[in-house]
């Protein structure tokens, strides 16, 4: 859940105002670059991999097309979405993060650096945008959530791929695996507890599944809609900036 008050987020367990936040989670990814991807292969398996392959379908990208990636890290989705004829670009405030990315020679994918709440794009210019395990990590998601409303093109989509609350069955397995393991894993092989603690915190505090969709029909998207992978673990929210109106007097 969403701290309602403005000046004041979550960092872990806790409290400081919008700015320490913002800083402190750009310390977590800097810390964690070289091994994010592995972490996220231990922490769920690998199957975070077969999600984001789920999510680039439901992306569906086309010739012709610019699809931004926010928060696009080291650029694993990005390159799936890459072909030689349409213009992909990761947008991500961590600069580290996509320098691992550059090393790995993803081909077709420019990288841009730029925060959630003030994207470095100009209004209508993206046909598809598309964030994965990113949206709960911005300071101000319903800002966010306008930007992205903002850059897209009338008709354009955007996608979310997010931690999500799982099948009631299914939580305290969960929420026991990640309190407990998830900060192990992370001291071992990141050698930073307090990076995957926050993390974990993060996940715990995002909205759930009908609620995150009420955030996004609020900052102007229609036809938003979700759908759970792996019983709710992760979900994919939906959303398209409407279309302009005919001009009156047309048919």
């Amino acid at each position: 859940m969403n701290d309602p008050t403005p000046l004041s987020r979550s960092f872990g367990y806790q409290s400081v105002d919008e700015r320490e936040r913002e800083q402190r989670i750009r310390r977590v990814f800097s810390a964690v670059a070289a091994r994010y991807d592995l972490m996220n292969d231990l922490m769920s398996f690998g199957i975070h991999r077969l999600w984001k392959r789920r999510f680039v379908r439901m992306a569906a990208p086309q010739a012709g097309q610019h699809i931004v990636d926010l928060a696009g890290g080291t650029g694993d989705v990005a390159a799936l979405m890459a072909a030689a004829d349409r213009r992909v670009t990761v947008v991500d405030p961590s600069a580290e993060m996509m320098d691992v990315g550059r090393s790995r020679g993803h081909a077709h994918v420019d990288w841009m650096l730029g925060s959630a709440e003030q994207l470095p794009l100009a209004d209508a210019s993206v046909d598809t945008l598309t964030i994965s395990f990113g949206i709960r990590n911005a300071t101000r998601i319903d800002d966010a959530l306008k930007e992205i409303h903002r850059v897209l093109k009338p008709g354009g989509r955007f996608l979310c791929l997010e931690f999500s609350t799982p099948a009631w069955w299914l939580r305290p397995f969960y929420n026991l695996f990640s309190f407990t393991v998830i900060p192990r894993l992370g001291a071992w092989i990141a050698a930073s507890p307090e990076a995957y603690t926050y993390l974990v915190e993060s996940i715990r505090r995002f909205p759930d599944q009908p609620r995150f969709a009420a955030m996004i029909s609020a900052a102007g998207f229609e036809q938003v809609r979700w759908h759970d992978l792996s019983f709710g673990i992760a979900s994919v929210h939906v959303g398209t900036r409407p279309a302009a109106a005919a001009p009156s007097g047309t048919a």
